[in-house]
């Protein structure tokens, strides 16, 4: 029984632990927060923190050249062995040598952009866009959707709050792409035919999918994926205009919203806007597009 006593101490500690840190007030009792600022913890970043040391003074936790040579030489099945080594040459190579950025980060963040791409394996914008540690806050969900603020709290209106409101983002980027499966399995949803929770979840492109079948309705289904890819992203940026406090930044000019998509068949990406002040919003729901962009 002596695993027992010693499982009921930890988890006593834990319930302690995680009760310092949920906000109180009016006696004690718990109270539930609208927004970030209905709560006395701020997530937003702290201009002050604690000295980080360079990496020079860390000393024991420094990697050597010898280090990623026996990482080299270890070599091995596993996955981890490799993802262990890139790890080792990320800090030999780029952590290392800049030093000094990598300890401004550790105080603060303050991103330029907002990005929200798939979960997709072969959508990576850090890598295809070739985005640096601290440039983006990263957002990424099944079919890079945006809800409509009428669908409620989600994780994805977490970050936009958090990115919008206390890192002030000056650009949020909609990254859509080919062959994407969210889309895939939102045309080929029924109506009744929402269970799990993907469909759940791609339901959140409804509007998209009806606008691809009734502009399209002569193309095949894989054809009309590709449109819907595309509409989707244009769909979630008219949603971002759902939450008042993106829509007056965007108003005021302090933040703009545009539209992407990233082929990995021939690798070309094109990018989008949304037309505020030329077109007005359709029948008071939505945006044309504008600024349209092809890289190849």
């Amino acid at each position: 029984m002596a695993w027992c006593t010693r499982y009921r101490a930890r988890w006593i500690n834990l319930n302690r632990c995680f009760a310092s840190l949920t906000p109180r007030w009016n006696g004690g009792s718990e109270v539930a927060l609208e927004s970030f600022e209905d709560s006395r913890v701020t997530l937003a970043p702290s201009k002050e923190r604690i000295e980080v040391p360079l990496p020079e003074e860390i000393g024991s936790s420094r990697i050597t050249g010898k280090d990623v040579a026996k990482s080299n030489a270890d070599g091995g099945s596993d996955m981890f062995d490799e993802i262990r080594q890139r790890f080792l040459e990320f800090k030999s190579n780029k952590f290392l040598k800049e030093a000094a950025h990598f300890q401004n980060l550790a105080r603060a963040q303050s991103p330029k952009f907002l990005v929200i791409a798939c979960v997709d394996s072969r959508v990576c914008p850090t890598n295809v866009l070739g985005l640096q540690p601290g440039e983006a806050f990263m957002v990424r969900n099944v079919a890079n959707l945006v809800p409509a603020i009428e669908f409620g709290p989600s994780e994805t209106g977490a970050a936009l709050e958090f990115a919008v409101k206390s890192l002030e983002v000056e650009n949020i980027l909609v990254i859509g792409h080919s062959r994407c499966a969210g889309i895939e399995a939102l045309m080929g949803m029924q109506d009744s035919n929402t269970g799990n929770y993907v469909e759940r979840w791609v339901v959140n492109g409804k509007a998209a999918k009806l606008r691809t079948e009734a502009a399209a309705p002569h193309l095949s289904f894989d054809q009309q994926c590709t449109h819907c890819e595309k509409e989707s992203v244009t769909q979630s940026l008219n949603n971002l205009l759902t939450y008042p406090w993106i829509k007056e930044r965007v108003e005021d000019g302090l933040l703009s919203i545009s539209g992407g998509y990233y082929d990995f068949i021939d690798c070309t990406f094109e990018k989008w806007s949304l037309d505020i002040e030329g077109s007005g919003a359709t029948g008071g729901k939505r945006y044309s597009t504008k600024d349209h962009q092809f890289w190849r």
